[in-house]
């Protein structure tokens, strides 16, 4: 075990560059997501889990090339979100809650009945009601199990 903590540590050192950039990367996250959360979080309806109807975007209204334009940035950022999430698993974070909201923020196929089931992890829908309720907006309404019942508490 001594060899191979030697030869990362060795890497590390040789490539402070990387290591640096890193550690400047996993800052900014952090801070980008103690920032970005909560106003996402506070933005969603309270009722976004369990409508079972998609909520319709307001961005329909714009110009088409307007709507295409703020959807491809919307769905860009939303995976980066996704990205970042990921990173916070082993760096600095919010990782599970921030891989949420990028999922919510990108629009793919089964999209509506991934973000459900994350929803019904109780320490991610504890953690999004708890940023909602320090911004002031109710607590989201607990998605529905598969039978039927409430699920997330």
């Amino acid at each position: 075990m001594a060899p191979m903590i030697d030869t990362i540590w060795n890497w590390a050192a040789s490539n402070e560059w990387l290591m640096a950039g890193l550690t400047l990367a996993s800052l900014a996250m952090f801070v980008g997501s103690l920032l970005a959360l909560p106003f996402l979080v506070a933005r969603l309806p309270a009722d976004y889990f369990v409508d079972p109807r998609r909520h319709t975007s307001g961005l329909r209204r714009l110009h088409p090339l307007v709507y295409l334009a703020v959807l491809v940035l919307k769905n860009l950022l939303g995976w980066v979100l996704v990205l970042a999430g990921i990173a916070m698993l082993v760096l600095p974070g919010q990782g599970l809650v921030t891989i949420l909201l990028g999922l919510v923020l990108s629009d793919f196929p089964g999209k509506f009945a991934l973000e459900r089931r994350l929803a019904c992890t109780p320490a991610i829908f504890n953690a999004l009601n708890w940023l909602r309720g320090r911004a002031g907006h109710p607590p989201l309404q607990a998605p529905l199990d598969r039978d039927g019942r409430p699920c997330g508490n």
